[in-house]
């Protein structure tokens, strides 16, 4: 689906996104990439956190530059994905509401799925330009509960050896496997 996500085009989005006035936190492949300040592997789409409000204005922004909703599997109100009409540049949406306490709650609140305002104050670089990300440790927290692919284990491994996060004993069996 579509083709590689380029350091370049990450940028691109990031202007969009600064020309926007709209606070983003890059997540996936890209966010831990940004967590260790390089770009480790390829990847095919760009995943972004961003609170509710804030989405309509980014869709609207990338509906007038041409991109479409891609339907998915497993698309709902709260993850969608929308890709620029060449079939280039995906852009994973996750959408939270923000609570009192700084947490924010992904998907119907009823749901009880929450990313804790700690999370949330993760930073990094992509090719020298700061941003916001999810924290190593909820890197971690989150790739749990499914078959880590490849590029699961190695993000996990490097988020590991770059800040010294404890890797959950499923991880760990993952990696041993490897």
């Amino acid at each position: 689906m579509g083709s590689r996500m380029t350091a370049i085009d990450v940028h691109w989005f990031l202007d969009l996104f600064d020309e926007l006035s709209i606070k983003v936190w890059i997540d996936g492949g890209w966010g831990v990439d940004a967590l260790l300040g390089q770009q480790t592997r390829e990847h095919a789409d760009l995943d972004i956190i961003i609170e509710t409000p804030a989405a309509d204005v980014l869709r609207k922004g990338l509906q007038d530059r041409g991109f479409v909703d891609v339907p998915t599997d497993d698309r709902t109100d709260w993850n969608y994905v929308m890709g620029g009409a060449n079939g280039k540049l995906l852009v994973d949406f996750h959408l939270i509401d923000i609570n009192a306490a700084g947490d924010g709650i992904y998907g119907p609140p009823e749901n009880g799925d929450v990313v804790p305002a700690s999370a949330l104050q993760g930073t990094g670089t992509i090719e020298d330009r700061n941003v916001h990300c999810l924290t190593p440790e909820y890197q971690v927290q989150s790739h749990s509960g499914y078959a880590l692919h490849a590029t699961d284990i190695a993000d996990m491994s490097a988020l590991h050896e770059k800040f010294g996060v404890k890797l959950l004993d499923e991880q760990i069996a993952a990696i041993n496997r490897n």
